[in-house]
């Protein structure tokens, strides 16, 4: 699989200026975008998920950041954070909250700034893996809130195969897999994606 994931970072700091902030991260394990972490002071990196939080260990370790992250194991809408930052990111994980807007209204209690990365309404890889109505909802739940700036980007995840796509997508279930079998007998796959930036402010 390939993806611009340097891009991705790019635009996301582009977005916003994390610059010396203190940066609380849900949803931050597996790695992908860890290179963010340079521009923060600390982050605070949340994640229910502790195979996703081992790889974000060893991709700070590699990027030598160690001494600014600090990992905490957990649900996000019930766990207790006894901590506050400048800002709170959610980090392609929005979508995956059972309920989004009590976890945006959360992490305003954290900070007064909060960044959404996540999927875009019209990404057609949030259709194969089948994610493309909680994708929907969760902007929704924004709409409650005040949202100061938005941005929509577009990028491509690229598979040699179906067998590589299929590794990829498989844990999403049944759905996705019938979804993908139109690639059945393709290689260089290309399947486009976009993703949303937005910042909500909080007094």
């Amino acid at each position: 699989m390939s993806t611009d994931y340097g891009l991705m970072i790019r635009n996301l700091l582009s977005f916003y200026d994390f610059n010396g902030k203190t940066m609380i991260a849900i949803g931050a394990g597996g790695g992908q975008f860890v290179a963010y972490g340079h521009a923060p002071r600390r982050i605070v990196a949340v994640d229910q998920d502790a195979a996703a939080l081992d790889q974000l260990r060893e991709a700070v370790a590699k990027n030598n950041m160690g001494d600014k992250f600090e990992f905490v194991r957990g649900d996000f809408l019930t766990m207790d954070l006894p901590v506050r930052g400048s800002v709170v990111l959610f980090d392609f994980c929005l979508h995956e909250m059972a309920d989004p807007a009590l976890a945006l209204a959360r992490a305003g209690m954290l900070a007064g700034d909060v960044v959404v990365f996540d999927h875009g309404r019209s990404s057609e890889w949030a259709y194969y893996v089948v994610e493309e109505d909680k994708v929907k909802l969760s902007w929704k739940a924004l709409e409650r809130f005040t949202v100061t700036r938005r941005q929509e980007h577009s990028a491509e995840h690229r598979f040699k195969d179906h067998a590589e796509l299929l590794a990829k997508v498989k844990v999403q279930g049944k759905v996705a897999i019938e979804r993908i079998e139109r690639f059945k007998t393709e290689t260089d796959i290309t399947i486009p994606l976009t993703y949303e930036l937005a910042l909500i402010q909080f007094p």
